[in-house]
């Protein structure tokens, strides 16, 4: 990745630009397309080993070797990335996977939605990551399942967050739920957070840090502070594929299904509906 960055290469010279860190081999394909869909310029795909990409992909996909087994690898990744592209260039990461969803993501572009967002002075978007996991991890033993996903319809929340010295900060909140808050106990309480900065606007000195937040703490804000803005979300097998899999966890968990599972429809309007994002002043 660094002799590609070194390179000053030209897909990296305007946005939306997507980062998907692929951990595993887990619906690598659907993923990549999936963001290909949405409109996003250019995909860097990174993996610790070269992957296998099909020739539709190859035109707007660039495979970089990358150990995102590392738990702190998408940090170390944006950091590299973001001073090596022009500033002001909308970009969005996320992993295998991993789905991005925004409000009328079926009918309108990811380029259409940020340049309404920058229109409202803002440089970063709030995303809820809402865990997706199939009924049947015995049939599916890492719990991916694409045309029978469950996701929960209810039990999310949102906690006040303060700054080291214990003063609340402004319009920034730690949200919960989904998977991380029914098997807690299998999840570090560093990791039980929903609340990512997806897509952001690079700037100079701009660095993430370990917990998914910027540096700058307007970035870390879920909207400004005359009205709501748009928000995204992000439908997600990660937790699932990780409580389904690592031995802490695995033989302790039968069913990730519960009252307030519900089938998951690949629609934005659902995501809506049930108020995991909304559409601020962008109707």
């Amino acid at each position: 990745m660094a002799a590609f960055l070194a390179s000053r290469p030209a897909v990296l010279k305007r946005g939306p630009i997507a980062v998907i860190l692929v951990e595993d081999d887990a619906v690598v394909s659907e993923t990549l397309r999936h963001h290909v869909g949405l409109g996003f310029r250019h995909i860097l795909a990174l993996s610790p080993d070269a992957l296998s990409l099909s020739e539709d992909l190859l035109s707007r996909v660039t495979n970089l070797r990358w150990n995102t087994r590392d738990p702190l690898a998408h940090q170390g990744a944006l950091n590299a990335i973001i001073p090596t592209v022009p500033a002001g260039t909308w970009m969005y990461y996320g992993y295998n996977a991993e789905f991005l969803f925004f409000p009328f993501s079926e009918t309108r572009s990811i380029g259409e939605l940020l340049a309404f967002h920058a229109e409202e002075r803002r440089d970063a978007m709030l995303t809820y990551v809402i865990d997706l996991y199939s009924p049947d991890i015995v049939r599916n033993p890492d719990a991916v399942d694409i045309s029978d996903a469950m996701l929960d319809r209810t039990g999310y929340f949102a906690l006040g967050r303060n700054a080291p010295d214990g003063t609340p900060l402004d319009r920034q909140l730690d949200f919960h739920g989904g998977l991380r808050w029914r098997f807690e106990e299998h999840v570090a309480p560093a990791n039980r957070r929903i609340d990512r900065i997806s897509l952001f606007r690079t700037a100079a000195n701009l660095r993430i840090q370990a917990d998914h937040r910027f540096d700058v703490q307007e970035y870390n804000t879920y909207s400004c502070p005359w009205h709501h803005n748009l928000t995204a979300a992000i439908a997600s097998f990660r937790a699932a594929k990780a409580l389904a899999t690592n031995p802490g966890s695995r033989e302790a968990i039968d069913t990730f299904c519960w009252r307030g599972s519900l089938p998951f429809e690949w629609r934005a309007g659902q995501l809506m509906d049930l108020g995991l994002m909304e559409p601020g002043q962008w109707f």
